[in-house]
């Protein structure tokens, strides 16, 4: 059977670009990929890239803060121009995109802008009417926010939002208690906003390391945001130009926004999956193999519709893989257990990799050695804000299990702590490291004695 195309793409985000420019390029398919909105997916366009341009904007502030702290005396963040930022961020974005577009093309890549479903198989259908088929079919359309089902939350924002603001909110809540919620919190605050975050838990991050859990909760209280624990809104109403809150417990706020970071879906309704056999999980999932290949052996899925680990840099591993295994002849599939990921945060970001002090424990004996600190330079310009280094380690075989930080700039110090755990590093062998001083990753090196061990405390 002859085919339009060896492989097509549904979805121009970070996966699937990487699976087409792989595929055509490197192993010499025919490539068609489709994308519904703009090419670089929400990474680049709603996600990743916008926030930490965010983030940055927001630390304005506290670096004039701490500068006046070192002796500059006039240091100031000045007035934040919230539709310059914004309108330079768009140039910033399309600039990525036609970078995305451009590899694409270069790599023989045929592009459409069209939204696309499965007709079977072997078949997509665009929303312009065309039809083409392919021998394999790659689904990489990624996930996209989820609301809460209470009235009136069509009020309310997402976190895509919040690039197109055409005015920064005086007043706005931040629902949600995950990394979403809590690095917009961190941004809204840095702005200048008066920023509340509310969550139906006692502290925010849940399934992170717990005692990481209470520094980040207790670090945007800190910084000013308003914490509202344990509370949950039932309903949003208009309120003049403003949005009226009535939470759980009948108590009421007015905000002049409402951002919902409530968690994320699988995009995957409305695809046309029932004219195929791919099969779904609970969340609406594609559920694929390590091979990333559904239960028809045509079609596969990479990224967070497939509901694995959903980062940008594990879709990129599985488009990656897929194409060597599928076009290339080099059978690669992606290793989940091991990830190392970044909470951005202010003035502390959260990085982490393997498993919790809690998780750890529950499998077995472990050691744990954790050191707390002011960090020199915010302490010499006043700040009162600790940092923390923990390693969690197998009291048998003394691999390191888990590293949690949380100090400034910890996704640059995350990543290279990877590489030593991908390679199975013992706690001896970080030992043996040399330390670089003064430095805040030499704590790392230099923690000679476990704080406590599974069970109890050192005594």
């Amino acid at each position: 059977m002859s085919f339009d195309y060896d492989l097509f793409v549904i979805g121009g985000g970070s996966g699937g670009v990487r699976a087409a420019r792989i595929a055509s390029s490197q192993h010499g398919a025919r490539v068609g990929i489709a994308e519904e909105s703009r090419m670089g997916g929400t990474c680049v366009i709603r996600g990743c890239v916008p926030k930490k341009l965010m983030i940055f904007a927001s630390t304005a502030p506290a670096a004039a803060a701490e500068a006046r702290g070192y002796g500059w005396a006039e240091a100031t963040a000045g007035r934040f121009d919230w539709p310059a930022f914004r309108d330079k961020l768009h140039d910033e974005l399309s600039r990525l995109e036609g970078l995305y577009e451009g590899g694409l093309t270069a790599a023989g890549v045929d592009i459409h802008h069209a939204r696309a479903t499965l007709v079977d198989h072997h078949t997509v259908e665009l929303s312009t009417g065309e039809r083409f088929t392919a021998k394999h079919i790659l689904i990489a359309v990624g996930g996209r926010p989820s609301l809460p089902g209470i009235p009136g939350e069509e009020l309310g924002m997402i976190s895509d939002d919040l690039f197109t603001m055409e005015t920064l909110p005086r007043r706005v809540l931040v629902v949600g208690g995950g990394f979403i919620a809590c690095e917009f919190a961190t941004i809204l605050n840095g702005l200048g906003s008066d920023t509340t975050l509310c969550y139906r838990g006692d502290r925010l991050l849940r399934g992170f390391d717990e005692e990481c859990r209470a520094l980040v909760t207790h670090q945007l209280e800190d910084i000013g945001v308003t914490m509202r624990l344990n509370a949950n809104p039932a309903r949003l109403d208009r309120d003049g130009d403003a949005i009226r809150v009535t939470y759980e417990d009948g108590s009421a706020e007015t905000h002049d926004a409402v951002m919902f970071a409530t968690g994320r879906h699988p995009y995957t309704a409305g695809l046309g999956l029932e004219n195929t056999g791919v099969k779904l999980g609970r969340k609406g999932e594609i559920v694929v193999d390590r091979w990333s290949q559904t239960a028809v052996p045509s079609i596969f899925a990479v990224g967070d519709v497939t509901d694995r680990v959903n980062l940008t840099p594990v879709a990129i591993r599985e488009g990656h893989s897929f194409a060597d295994t599928v076009f290339g002849a080099q059978p690669r599939c992606v290793d989940h257990d091991l990830v190392a990921s970044a909470v951005y945060a202010r003035p502390h970001e959260l990085g982490t990799i393997g498993l919790s002090e809690e998780a750890a424990a529950a499998q077995g004996p472990i050691e744990v050695y954790a050191a707390s600190f002011r960090p020199m330079r915010s302490l010499f310009a006043g700040s009162e804000a600790r940092a923390m280094m923990k390693l969690v380690v197998c009291a048998d075989t003394r691999r390191v299990l888990g590293c949690h930080l949380f100090v400034p700039e910890a996704g640059e110090m995350i990543q290279l702590v990877a590489v030593a755990m991908g390679m199975g590093a013992t706690k001896e062998q970080f030992d043996a490291a040399m330390a670089v001083h003064p430095t805040l990753a030499e704590e790392l090196v230099t923690m000679r004695a476990p704080v406590r061990r599974a069970g109890g405390a050192v005594v």
